[in-house]
Formats: C-alpha cells, structure tokens, sequence
C-alpha cells in the first residue's frame, strides 16, 4: 500500500506540488503523470488534515466534494500560492478546471501560474518611487534608500499590484490573512496604517497606498 503524502524522488530544482484527492487511485495516477511530464515533486494528500499538514509547495491542486472549505484553511494557514479546483471552485479562492479535462489544459494552467509567480518574486517592479522586491521583502528608493517590509505589507504591496486596481478591503483580507473569523477589517487597516508611516512622505496624504472605493489601490 502507498502511503499519504506519497512523494517522488525529484531534481534539486523540482517544483513541488500538493495533489488533494480523497479517491486514491485517480490520486496515484495523476500525480505519477505530473510527475513524469514536468520537473515537478508531487505531494499526495487523501483529506483535508493530510493537505493542511503539509508544507513548502508551490501549487496547490484540490479534488475533494468540499474543496473550497480547505482552500479557506489553506489561505488561513498562510498559504498565498494558486489553488486550482479540478471540477467547481470558489472564484475568490483560485481557479476552477471542469471535468473531464486534458491533461496537457491542467499542465498549461500549471505553467503559466507557477511561470508567473516565479517571475514576480524574482524581479523587481516600480511602486510609487520604489523598487519593489517581493522576494526580498525590500523597497529601495531615491539614494539607495532601503526599507524593510513584515511578510504581510510584502504581501499587500503584491497583490495591490497584480490587481492593478482598487481592492476592497474584505478581498485584500482574505486573500493576505485567509478566511479566519478572528480577523477583522481593522486588522487590515492597522496594517495599511504602519506601511503608510513606512512608505508614504506624508501618511495623513497617500500618493502611493491609496484608500479608493471602500479599498485600496496603489497610485501612479
């Protein structure tokens, strides 16, 4: 008999993988196709307390009949990578792959979104006057001038700036802190109030972390 969280013996440079499936066969399977058709190190979980024990993964794909209900746990453990829902999804927690599916869709979804990430954490991109650099937790202005970040206001910063966009409040909880009842929206603007004071030449004036349509937005 396999065991849970079965994993393949990867290269050094494997992408890992967390596969969610109840059923272990189909499990097996396709975490063994994954496996050979790209570099990646597939983690195997057969329940929700499997999957939320597990740790260190890029990519989260969920095949369970309650699936959005660990994508919360997920968010709420900290997780902040994609979740892809094979059948129905939550829209707000990742994105959804009806069945029956290809498997080269599933690998096409796999690569653009860990493509994606593993550029924005390496580059650096222009907010206000800075430079920001997510995977460093660093902002550098004017002089070199440097300006440490806490893993929440690097994870604010990134996602105000894929949206591109205003953000409401409650999206930019969730998508930072997870689905935990024990934060509030207070949370989030305590948090907004302190990056303000880091970043913002006049915080009671934000040119740069903008309050717009019950949210936030960066400015130009």
């Amino acid at each position: 008999m396999i065991p849970p969280n079965r994993k393949f013996e990867p290269m050094p440079s494997a992408k890992r993988i967390l596969l969610v499936d109840a059923q272990t066969v189909p499990r097996h399977s396709l975490a063994e196709q994954l496996a050979q058709e790209g570099d990646y190190a597939v983690i195997e979980a057969g329940s929700a307390d499997e999957a939320r024990a597990a740790s260190d993964y890029l990519f989260a794909i969920i095949d369970l009949d309650d699936g959005a209900s660990l994508g919360r746990g997920l968010r709420q453990d900290g997780y902040g990578g994609p979740i892809l829902f094979l059948g129905e999804g939550d829209a707000g927690l990742g994105e959804h792959l009806a069945k029956p599916f290809r498997l080269s869709a599933l690998l096409a979804r796999l690569s653009a979104h860990l493509s994606h990430h593993g550029a924005m954490e390496d580059r650096a991109v222009r907010i206000g006057p800075y430079q920001f650099r997510p995977a460093a937790k660093l902002l550098t202005g004017d002089g070199q001038r440097k300006i440490r970040l806490t893993e929440k206001e690097t994870n604010i910063l990134k996602f105000l700036h894929d949206a591109g966009r205003a953000v409401p409040r409650e999206t930019l909880l969730h998508e930072v802190w997870g689905y935990s009842p024990a934060v509030t929206t207070h949370t989030l603007e305590t948090h907004i109030y302190r990056l303000r004071r880091k970043i913002e030449e006049n915080p009671g004036r934000a040119k740069i972390l903008i309050t717009e349509d019950g949210g936030y937005r960066l400015g130009g």
